[in-house]
């Protein structure tokens, strides 16, 4: 099956091409600000590049957060539209699962993206791509405790690069792994959750928001000081 892969909720904008678990086509561009400009033109570029039109589609893959909160609307925006229009089921993937399909290890993986000012999105997962526990948003001072629950453990994610001094400081028997999301690692994700029965409609699919907007938090700030 033809998988058409998009991830959106990172500085990446990612687009990739699959037949079943093979890449075909995957191009990458590093500039968040401008996501709604790259993405459609991304996606004309893969397909008639591989000489692939919509209709030959089978699934369609995004990420649907944590992350930027403008990249994730952009992503699920355009997947709803295109998924509505040519009936193609769709499936959401969390950006914190994508990441863990990066590597292949024996060990626990600590997926952790950066939410600024200290905060991350976390999720721990084991050897096969298994959420451990519930996802996570935290200062990561605040999240080191329960990293020490697991004897070994990879960090991977924009967040683990980030932090990398402070969790090689006090985890060092332990791997750091610098892989960003990307398409392609998405579509391989998703294509996993389809078999296993898992996938939306155009109606169902929604972003998964850990926390809220910047602007949310600094409207309720301002009218609790009122």
């Amino acid at each position: 099956m033809k998988i058409l892969s998009i991830s959106t909720s990172s500085e990446i904008c990612s687009v990739a091409l699959l037949e079943d678990f093979n890449l075909i086509k995957e191009i990458n561009k590093e500039d968040q600000k401008t996501h709604s400009e790259n993405l459609m033109p991304m996606v004309q570029e893969v397909l008639e590049s591989t000489h692939t039109s919509l209709s030959q589609i089978d699934l369609i893959v995004c990420d649907k957060g944590p992350g930027s909160f403008t990249g994730i609307r952009i992503g699920i925006a355009t997947v709803k539209a295109l998924s509505q229009v040519y009936n193609i089921p769709v499936v959401g993937i969390s950006s914190l699962d994508a990441l863990t399909y990066n590597i292949s290890t024996d060990s626990y993986i600590a997926s952790i993206i950066d939410a600024r000012n200290n905060q991350v999105y976390c999720g721990i997962f084991n050897s096969n791509h298994e959420l451990q526990n519930s996802y996570i948003a935290d200062d990561i001072n605040n999240i080191l405790p329960t990293f020490s629950m697991y004897d070994q453990i990879t960090f991977i994610g924009n967040g683990a690069i980030l932090h990398k001094d402070l969790l090689k400081k006090l985890y060092k028997s332990n791997d750091l792994s610098v892989h960003k999301l990307s398409a392609y690692k998405l579509g391989l994700c998703g294509l996993e959750h389809f078999k296993n029965g898992d996938k939306q409609t155009a109606d169902t699919l929604l972003p998964m928001y850990l926390r809220k907007s910047q602007a949310e938090r600094i409207m309720e700030l301002h009218g609790n000081s009122n």
